[in-house]
């Protein structure tokens, strides 16, 4: 799984956070501080959807963007192919969890067990 530009994190984060699916219009308003054009966020919604992440729904003329998956389940992924790409998978999670808060790592035990 690809990583994630900042303005593609960007739109990632206003579709994790929106309830029901979004047009590019909605997207572009929660993002007003950035100035972004409409057909910009085309474009990155396009993108998105290409790598799975975001799936489009045509309701009448326009189309609406929902994320395809959570933002745990991204991250997971993420970590996945990481992981995957080490030829010591033990050594990386061994510094994976050895950099964990305390807490983080009596998480990690309680799910586990």
């Amino acid at each position: 799984m690809a990583s994630l530009g900042e303005l593609e994190r960007a739109v990632m984060e206003v579709l994790w956070a929106a309830g029901p699916p979004c047009t590019a219009k909605d997207v572009r308003d929660a993002l007003a501080d950035r100035e972004l054009a409409t057909t910009t966020v085309l474009t990155v919604l396009g993108r998105l959807e290409r790598k799975g992440l975001v799936a489009r729904e045509r309701n009448g003329r326009a189309h609406h963007y929902r994320a395809a998956g959570t933002r745990e389940d991204h991250i997971a992924a993420l970590m996945r192919d990481a992981l995957n790409g080490a030829p010591d998978r033990g050594a990386v999670l061994a510094r994976f969890l050895g950099a964990m808060a305390p807490d983080e790592q009596a998480a990690v035990r309680d799910l586990l067990t």
